[in-house]
Order: structure tokens, then sequence, then C-alpha cells
């Protein structure tokens, strides 16, 4: 018997949330020759459902039939969903379905819809970068790990932004078919088997913003054009007239984290640029961007990113930038 895997797609939906994933499944059942897997997208109405691209999809049924037996439900992430109201039908229809599917998660932000159904309290989830922060002031009792691109939690599977789906879709294809089978499905759709990193490398919301009173907010300006310079704290406590440890109280305080973590931030940041550029080799960018060497960079962009800094420019150059 095939296993039913269902993607909750509401008005508005990415439509790369739900096809996807669904083209993962597809491809499993081409590798093998047979219907493991029976792909269906639910909608909130027998309409067709209007994705954020404005490519119309067909439901092959609607939260107000009555549901088989599903395998697995996945929510499917829209464009503004964090500003969207609570979809309370839809909200209801997972809280009955989930519990009689072997698993159940989400696909981008469709996390948010999924956290109101109080179904993954307590539970370990991943979302996109871009509404970490708003799950975690809604559903404080969840554990929101930021940099994942999907996470396993009993039950509960979650992916990242967008393309994630499709890296969660072939986790689950692994889990159910084995190694092989997801490796040909990887293979055929010219996919990572295991994606380096996490999802931070596509973020820029870790760009580090101005905070704090006025010698502090310069500071800050020092080290963005400036992120070669000793930038120790005793350094940067005697170019704010502070003592040191009088600057480091304060600079936590106002900024939110210690100078040192802060000054790697931006050093981060701007080895990105200089590595997405694709002019100038990891060594080069070490130097620019303050460190001693080339693996003090690396340890640096591993623990920010999760990524090493040559994958990070092989990933992000320019097309035309020929790698040295």
């Amino acid at each position: 018997m095939s296993r039913i895997m269902a993607i909750l797609a509401l008005p508005g939906v990415q439509l790369l949330d739900v096809s996807g994933p669904l083209d993962v499944f597809a491809e499993a059942n081409r590798r093998l020759g047979r219907d493991v897997y029976r792909p269906m997208v639910v909608g909130a109405s027998a309409r067709a459902i209007e994705s954020s691209s404005g490519v119309r999809v067909m439901p092959d049924l609607t939260i107000r039939d009555d549901p088989p037996r599903f395998d697995t439900v996945l929510v499917a992430g829209a464009p503004g969903m964090a500003r969207a109201p609570s979809h309370v039908s839809a909200i209801q229809w997972l809280q009955r379905v989930a519990k009689r599917s072997r698993r159940y998660g989400s696909v981008c932000n469709g996390a948010l819809v999924l956290a109101d159904t109080g179904l993954i309290e307590g539970r370990r989830v991943t979302t996109h970068w871009g509404v970490v922060d708003v799950l975690k002031e809604r559903h404080p009792g969840i554990d929101v790990e930021a940099d994942a691109l999907y996470v396993r939690d009993g039950p509960v599977c979650t992916a990242a932004g967008v393309t994630a789906g499709m890296d969660l879709a072939l986790a689950l294809v692994e889990e159910d078919l084995g190694r092989d089978v997801a490796m040909q499905v990887a293979s055929e759709l010219v996919m990572f088997f295991k994606r380096p990193g996490g999802q931070l490398q596509f973020s820029r919301q870790g760009e580090a913003a101005l905070a704090g009173h006025a010698t502090i907010q310069a500071l800050q300006r020092w080290i963005g054009a400036h992120p070669e310079e000793d930038h120790s704290v005793a350094a940067l406590a005697e170019r704010a007239g502070l003592s040191a440890r009088h600057f480091a109280r304060v600079f936590h305080q106002e900024v939110g984290v210690p100078p040192a973590e802060y000054v790697e931030q931006v050093r981060v940041e701007v080895a990105r640029r200089l590595l997405e550029a694709g002019k100038e080799a990891p060594k080069r960018v070490a130097a620019l961007c303050g460190y001693a060497d080339v693996n003090s960079l690396r340890r640096a962009f591993v623990r920010r990113l999760g990524v090493t800094p040559a994958d990070y420019r092989r990933m992000h150059r320019p097309a035309d930038v020929a790698l040295d």
C-alpha cells in the first residue's frame, strides 16, 4: 500500500515548498518502479490554490473532506505568513490528522501554522531564518534550531527555508527506503545528498546592526570599516575612552553580545562579501578581515555558518569568476 504524503498548501503558498518535496517522493517512486509514495496536495477549499508566484495548484482534497490515513503531513510555508491571521480551520484539521499520521511537520515558515496547533510544544524544530525570532517569541516552549536545514524529533520533521524542504524529503526517503535509493534520487534531481553547512550561510539577518549610545555606535562603525585592525577589548576600550572592564560591561549591555563576539560577527560578514565577490582567495580574505591566518578564519566561519570559507566561496562566487 502506498504511503500518502500530504502537503497542506494555504493561499499564497510558496510553490517550491510544495513541488520540491513532492518531486523527491515522486522520483523515489520512479527509481523503484512502483508507487511507494502517493503525493497529495491539501487545500483549504476545492478551488485552485494561488501560489505566491501566481501559479495555481489544484488540491487533491480539502480540509473539509474526510481524510484518509496519511503517512506524513507537512505544512508548506508562504511569504508573509508571519503577518497573516491564524487559519483556524487549517489548525483544527492538523490537530486531527497529525495524531493519526506516522510523521508530521512543516517546510519553511509553515512551522508558524504547525506551532499554533500545540503539537510541537517541547520539540526541536527549525524554520526559515527570517522567522526564527517570531517563532521563538510566539512559542517559547519550542526548541528552535536556527541553523539547521532540517530537524527530526520523534514524529516531528521540519525544514528550513524553501529548498530545504527537498533536503528534508530526501532524508525521509533515506529513512524509509535506504541510502542507495536516496542517493539515486539526489543524483537524478541534481541536488546534494547531504548539503554542506546550515541555513545561516544564506541568511542576512546575522549582519551586525548598530546599537547603544553614540559612542558605542561610533565604535561599531569603526569596527565595520576597519575589520583588519586590532579589536581587542583593550584597544576598543582605549578608543572609547573607557577602562577595559567598564567598556566590556557597557558594550555587552547595550549591544547584547560581548565585544569579541561582535567583532567576530562583523569580520565573518565582511569575509562573506569578499568570498562572494570571488576575487580573493581565503588566505587573502583572512588578512583583510583581521585574522592571523586562514585557519583562524576557517574556525570562525565554521563556528558561525557551519561551512568552510573555501566551500562558501565555491558555492557563492559569481559564475564568471574562476577559482584559483
